[in-house]
């Protein structure tokens, strides 16, 4: 692996313990501040699931015509049948904990959540590299994927370790906790490099994959918060402007 590609991957768990370290300056965390952070999000995850990864997936089978859109969008609903498996999970973890089950407590449940959400991130940054590898490319566009993503994740790795610190963990325990999250990153950034290097044929839906989790994401979780109070054109603003910084980073580092 490149020394080049090797930093994209990590740069996305590095801006999140950075991210987690404002618990050593910062207080609290807001609810406008979740929100906001939401939007953005949505938007940056948009734009390279489209600018990053779809369009990646259909290039790579233009060679089947009319048919080239088949394997991207398989694995657009696979993504969505994993990410719904692990969203269902989570639930029921939930519904556990708060009949007084033996379910996970509200930090480990914290925890969990964002670990899981960070899952697909790290799988786009590992198959837009592969698409690089493949296609004989720069890995120019993969890296800018992989800035947007480190760039939201900047405020999620805070809005993971300051509510850890405000339920009572210490300042480095919830560092390193919020650290941590994003370690899952990388590792899913790997996975989905290994995997895609191993079975060339499936990178188109792999990429598609990809898109479907982080497409999954928006619509089930970042939208839905974004919008909480009826904020509904702050969310579509902020959208917006996070769909534009990944659009200007994908063309402008190509």
């Amino acid at each position: 692996m490149h020394r080049s590609a090797l930093f994209g991957i990590l740069l996305p768990c590095l801006f999140t313990a950075l991210g987690a370290a404002g618990v050593c300056l910062l207080r609290g965390v807001r609810p406008a501040f979740s929100r906001i952070c939401a939007a953005g999000a949505a938007g940056i995850m948009t734009a390279a699931a489209i600018w990053s990864l779809l369009l990646p997936a259909l290039e790579a089978c233009s060679k089947a015509g009319r048919l080239a859109f088949l394997p991207p969008l398989c694995g657009i609903w696979l993504g969505v049948a994993l990410m719904r498996g692990a969203d269902g999970a989570l639930r029921r973890l939930r519904t556990r904990a708060g009949h007084g089950g033996r379910g996970m407590s509200g930090t480990a449940m914290l925890f969990f959540s964002v670990t899981v959400h960070n899952i697909p991130e790290g799988m786009a940054v590992g198959a837009a590299y592969a698409a690089a590898n493949a296609a004989g490319g720069t890995e120019a566009a993969a890296f800018a994927l992989a800035l947007g993503i480190a760039i939201q994740n900047l405020p999620e790795g805070a809005i993971l370790s300051l509510p850890l610190y405000a339920g009572g963990r210490s300042k480095p325990r919830a560092f390193l906790l919020g650290a941590l999250s994003g370690m899952v990153e990388p590792l899913a950034a790997v996975l989905t490099l290994l995997l895609a290097a191993l079975l060339v044929p499936l990178l188109p839906c792999l990429l598609g994959l990809a898109a479907g989790a982080m497409l999954f994401v928006v619509a089930d979780a970042l939208l839905p918060e974004a919008a909480q109070g009826g904020r509904h054109l702050q969310a579509a603003l902020l959208f917006l402007l996070g769909f534009s910084v990944m659009m200007v980073l994908d063309v402008a580092l190509h």
